[in-house]
């Protein structure tokens, strides 16, 4: 009985201090409600398609995350990835941020031959922030576990037309194989 009082103790004491650390973040400009669209191109396979995401921000520094991913190859190869997890924003400042998510992954492949699925997991460690008013630059180290575990960086960037509508560029760095997406953001504060 001892241990399971000290243990609750423990608890409380931690998420008190949880809470209280979550209340003296500072706030920052940068919102993670969205939905995103992006056309991908990928440059050594040929391959094509777009990219559907979206992040909803909970009660202090957590969030939701997802992505659809839909490529299509030219040699008649067809892939869909899904990802569902979540994440946590460290406050560093009014315009910028570091952020961390964890994704459960499922990804499908259709070949001629015949098709394959795989489950997983994807980690990303990254910041984002304002270079100017209406430019932010996004930078991450992002591993995914699949059946072959790859690890890439991915550097982008947007710009604000208005506080709810951004659009840019994205480039992921990865082993050999490179991707660049273009899209647009739409804010949901």
């Amino acid at each position: 009985m001892k241990k399971f009082l000290l243990l609750l103790a423990a608890l409380s004491i931690q998420t008190t201090a949880a809470a209280q650390t979550s209340q003296q973040q500072p706030q920052s400009d940068l919102s993670y409600s969205f939905a995103e669209l992006r056309f991908v191109d990928v440059d050594t396979s040929g391959g094509d398609g777009f990219r559907l995401a979206g992040s909803y921000e909970l009660a202090g520094p957590w969030i939701l995350v997802g992505a659809l991913t839909a490529l299509d190859f030219n040699n008649n190869v067809d892939s869909t990835l899904l990802e569902i997890g979540g994440g946590y924003v460290w406050n560093h400042s009014d315009d910028f941020d570091v952020i961390s998510t964890l994704r459960l992954v499922r990804a499908e492949v259709d070949t001629p031959g015949g098709d394959a699925d795989d489950s997983g997991f994807a980690l990303s460690a990254g910041a984002r922030g304002f270079l100017a008013p209406h430019i932010e630059i996004r930078g991450s180290v992002n591993h995914i576990n699949l059946d072959n575990s790859d690890t890439y960086l991915q550097l982008a960037g947007d710009y604000y037309f208005t506080d709810q509508v951004s659009a840019g560029v994205s480039l992921d760095f990865a082993g050999d194989t490179d991707s660049i997406s273009l899209g647009a953001r739409w804010f949901f504060r």
